[in-house]
């Protein structure tokens, strides 16, 4: 039995991502005996990121007294210097570090303080091959797959690059073998995941795309009931990605969209490679290939320059892309960025548009739930009393249901987020 007061502690902030890759550290701290620590991945998407990863390090260090604190993931790569002033912390770990094998073996926690390299970052944008400690099965009930890694574009506004290297795809064959292993398993619903998800295959031989893929899983692993894609760049969407959306009742009706605005000067001067007229083309021409198809986005309220002009655009994308869940996040500089040395919105304001924002997309929330009140849906349950249908539109019931099953429900109305069946 193992002894708790010697399990590692793990917290994760950020993205889906580092959920995953968190995983993967627990089983190689638990390969290598790794006893008595504290892992912190941290997220270095905003500046209130960084904020949240100190206190939750001074939190965890208070709460595990004598624990040696290991702090690692993207704003332990942006930043180690920051992390390693820290008197709480005993390892800065980078992302590329953390990922191997060797590095939690190299570690015994009683003597992690006062040993001798105290920093393990290495220049993230020198790794070269394929970022993938591939876990069978992160998730109880859906299984998250790792695809790709890393990002080549340089938006304004954003830092991961720098902390997540430039893009490293797994190969298709690995995919496909791992999803295997899980439908062995029992899971019944597998989500790709990656930083920039239609960057997939860019640095492989014949140079694939995501739709090559998609179209490969569903035809390899043809037991496989539902395929999810994550976050999506909807300019780099390439043919066969739409013909599966088209043709593959196993792909989930459901995408998340980076658009992060709706006003064509702010979309260039964020450095994204689309318009607002290729956003609202995209979403028609999807809808039309699957009727029914909804879209999640995110957008980014009071970047720097925003007029009020502006802010309506992205406020009127959410109708005119039709879309249903939205990730609204408030600009906050990040240092290093482009952005960071552009004219500033005021605080207010990007605080009042966020809001906004939020309002428009609580509305598009509950117009697509009052839609599907009568509707027979097929979900799949994460709970004893919660599931979430092919939307990914999350689900509850008035009894207990078996844990991670596809069942056929009706839905008989909503509570303004959930749908209940």
């Amino acid at each position: 039995m193992k002894d708790q007061a010697n399990t590692p502690v793990f917290a994760t902030l950020g993205c889906r991502l580092n959920a995953y890759e968190t995983e993967a550290m627990r089983e190689m701290a638990d390969a290598a005996g790794l006893k008595g620590a504290v892992i912190v991945n941290t997220c270095a998407v905003t500046a209130e990121a960084v904020r949240k990863a100190r206190q939750e390090i001074r939190r965890l260090s208070r709460e595990n007294p004598g624990a040696p604190v290991i702090v690692t993931g993207c704003a332990a790569q942006t930043e180690p210097e920051t992390f390693a002033a820290m008197p709480e912390v005993s390892r800065v770990i980078g992302n590329h570090e953390k990922m191997q094998p060797a590095t939690w073996a190299g570690i015994q926690a009683p003597d992690l303080i006062g040993q001798t390299e105290k920093v393990q970052v290495d220049d993230i944008m020198s790794i070269k091959e394929t970022a993938g400690h591939l876990i069978d099965g992160f998730g109880r009930h859906r299984a998250y797959v790792q695809v790709q890694n890393g990002c080549d574009h340089r938006c304004t506004f954003c830092i991961i690059p720098y902390g997540r290297g430039n893009s490293r795809s797994v190969p298709a064959g690995v995919v496909v073998d791992q999803i295997k292993r899980l439908r062995d398993r029992g899971f019944n619903e597998v989500v790709l995941t990656g930083v920039d998800l239609t960057s997939w295959g860019a640095d492989l031989p014949g140079q694939p795309k995501l739709g090559d893929l998609v179209m490969r899983i569903l035809r390899l692993v043809p037991d496989l009931p539902r395929l999810r894609i994550s976050s999506i760049d909807s300019i780099e969407a390439d043919e066969n990605l739409m013909l599966a959306i088209a043709s593959e009742p196993r792909l989930m009706p459901h995408l998340h969209l980076s658009l992060q605005a709706g006003d064509d000067m702010i979309l260039k001067r964020m450095k994204r490679r689309h318009l607002r007229d290729d956003a609202i083309r995209f979403c028609e021409d999807a809808r039309k290939l699957r009727p029914g198809i909804v879209f999640g986005a995110d957008i980014i309220a009071g970047f720097p320059t925003e007029t009020e002009d502006m802010f309506e655009n992205s406020l009127r994308l959410v109708d005119d892309c039709g879309l249903t869940f939205l990730h609204v996040f408030p600009y906050s500089a990040r240092k290093g960025t482009p952005a960071a040395r552009m004219p500033r919105v005021a605080g207010p304001a990007i605080k009042d548009r966020a809001a906004r924002l939020r309002a428009k997309g609580d509305a598009a929330l509950s117009s697509h739930l009052q839609a599907q009140i009568g509707q027979t849906r097929l979900v799949l349950t994460e709970g004893p009393r919660l599931a979430r249908t092919e939307h990914f539109t999350e689900v509850s019931f008035d009894r207990d249901m078996p844990e991670g099953s596809l069942i056929e429900v009706a839905i008989i109305g909503h509570d303004g987020q959930r749908l209940i069946a």
